[in-house]
This record gives C-alpha cells, structure tokens and sequence, in this order.
C-alpha cells in the first residue's frame, strides 16, 4: 500500500509504502529507501515496532542519524574524504570533521529513489533505483544502484544491492537500521544478548577511522563470539571504546567474503523474547551501540531517544578500505556488477 508521507521543500512527494508477509510489517521511504518502521511480534504474538525513526518527512530531512537509511555511495569512513585510484586521486565531501562519512554531505540517504512494488510467488517487495551522476559528492563514475527490499513468506527480510558503473570508482553499500527489539523508544538495549561470529576487528583512531590492524578480541569487551550482553563490557574503559564512546567498529567476519549469505550475528532481547538473525555475503559488520543519541530526538512512538537506546548491524567491506590494500578491495569497474545479500530473519 502506496501513501502520501510529506512533501520536500520545493515540493516533492514523499510517499511510504507498506508490506506485510510472513508476520514482518515493513514501512519504506522512496526518501533514502528509509525503513521507517518494522514490526514484529514477541513471544506472545504482541507486535511492536523494533526500528528507530521519526512520523515526518521533516525531522528526516534535518536531523536524522541515519535512522533506516540506505547508505551509499560507500557507507561508513574515509579518511580525509581522499583516495587514490589507478594513479588518480579523488577527494570527496567531508561531512564527519575532515572525513567523509556514508557518502558524504548528500549521500544515497538523502535522495528521492525509484520505488516499484512486487510481488513474486509468496514474496512481496519493492524495487528501489537511484542513479548517483559521475562526480557526486567526489566519486568517480556514474554509478547506477538497485536495491532490493523482500519480505518472504516466513517473514524474512532480504536486501539485495546491485551496481554498475561507467568508470572505475569505489562501492560500499548498506542499511542503517537502528534497532531495539524490545520496541523503538523504550530505552536501553544493554541488556539485549548479541553474538558476532568474528575473532577479529578493526581498531580505529580518535577519529573512528581504522588504523589498519586487524587485531584480535580475545580478552578485550570486543569478544562477542560467545553471546553476552551488550552492558556487560561496555563501560571497561578500553581506549577503543572510550573514543568511540562505546561499540563503534567493523568486526572482520570469520567466514570471509562468500558467494551465498551465512549466518554471522544473533541478537535477542530476553523480555520479549524477539529475536534477529543476520546473514551476509560481506567480509565486515559494523556493529554501533547507539552512543550518539543524545535525547533530542523524538520518534516515531514519542518518546526521545537517548544514548544507547538502539543499535545497529551494518553488512560491509571495511570502513576506509580504499586507503588500506590489506583490506578486501572495494573498487568496482566498467563491466562489473557489484552484488552482495544481506538477510534478517526474526523470530521470538
């Protein structure tokens, strides 16, 4: 189902669409390809919505954190918005003090894409396009992107990105849902339970961007390979955390780049019983504790959102990975079609 949401500034329609399957309600923005709700039902069959975002077009336009966003061109950091590719070197929109965060000042996020409804089989969903034009932002390339939204017949949900380009350029694409699977808007998630398959991360520096190392977690609150709480270390005052003001990281994944999604991280929230499932293709998962939320957000449900109170699971290659050649590549050419798969499977 297809309604009006709001209307930009100059005039431009936002619309919402709204798809059920499964049991997953899932709520979709042509703006930024935004989830701006999804719900789903805890152990009792209650449904709540588990996915931080506001009920305006406006507060999106000007104060959104990324709330259910798709982001693009390359999600996550580099460096001094700069990099060098095939002996050139590009320099790009900086938007996180000198570097360039989720594609910079006006990234995937913040514009209006196609959307097209479906319906396959037993699974529904929307088509999303947008085409970035070359130099968008500082990118290389004409990029053309298609994303795809599914819900399955058992409630699933798969995210499939595609991508061309008409020059080599770079490419890092993922979803910026915050989630609280106790419901937006009803405080901490500390006490959720979360396991990451990864005996690696990557540190970073003052300014989140990475150092280069792919150190281990044994014995550090970055060791999530048995499931635990996500309060239980987070106030160790490890320096990574006490710069990232919590977890703020991308954690190597054990199982590398693979052809089909596997299985890498589980989150439950114990009250509800609600559970999340996530399966990628992707080498990385930037796993982000919700530390910058600061209690002048009001949401969907209007209560404000404090620090804490919601995370997020993004699928990628690595943060900076452009300036880094010992992490896996992440340059996209003439000729190639940039592929990857994340799903989330809910349960409770």
């Amino acid at each position: 189902m297809k309604s009006l949401f709001g209307k930009l500034a100059d005039g431009t329609k936002v619309h919402r669409w709204s798809l059920e399957n499964g049991g997953t309600r899932l709520k979709v923005l042509n703006w930024g390809g935004v989830v701006q709700g999804l719900e789903i039902p805890d152990r009792h069959g209650h449904y709540t919505n588990v996915a931080l975002g506001f009920d305006n077009i406006d507060d999106y336009v000007a104060k959104t954190p990324y709330f259910g966003a798709l982001i693009g061109r390359y999600g996550n950091r580099i460096a001094k918005g700069q990099f060098t590719l095939d002996g050139k070197s590009y320099q790009l929109s900086v938007n996180d003090g000198v570097n360039s965060l989720h594609g910079g000042k006006q990234g995937f996020d913040k514009h209006i894409w196609d959307v097209e409804p479906f319906a396959k089989g037993s699974d529904v969903g929307l088509v999303l396009h947008y085409t970035s034009i070359d130099g968008e932002m500082g990118y290389p390339g004409t990029l053309k992107a298609k994303v795809t939204y599914t819900l399955t017949r058992h409630g699933d949900w798969i995210i499939d990105y595609e991508a061309t380009t008409d020059k080599a350029t770079v490419v890092n694409l993922t979803s910026h849902v915050y989630w609280n699977l106790a419901g937006e808007g009803s405080g901490t998630v500390e006490d959720h339970e979360l396991t990451i398959a990864a005996g690696r991360y990557t540190p970073t520096d003052t300014g989140l961007i990475p150092t280069g190392e792919l150190a281990k977690v044994s014995g550090t609150p970055f060791d999530f390979r048995k499931t635990k709480t996500i309060g239980r270390d987070i106030r160790d005052g490890h320096v990574q955390q006490v710069q990232a003001k919590g977890y703020d990281h991308n954690w190597v994944l054990d199982k590398g780049i693979t052809s089909k999604p596997e299985h890498v991280a589980t989150l439950r929230e114990p009250r509800s019983g609600r559970t999340l499932k996530i399966a990628t293709d992707q080498p990385g998962l930037q796993f982000y504790s919700g530390n910058f939320l600061d209690g002048t957000l009001t949401g969907t449900g209007g209560r404000t959102y404090r620090q804490g109170d919601a995370l997020c699971l993004e699928t990628q290659h690595f943060p900076d990975a452009p300036n880094h050649p010992n992490f896996p590549s992440t340059v996209l050419r003439p000729g190639q079609t940039y592929r990857t798969r994340t799903v989330h499977t809910f349960g409770a």
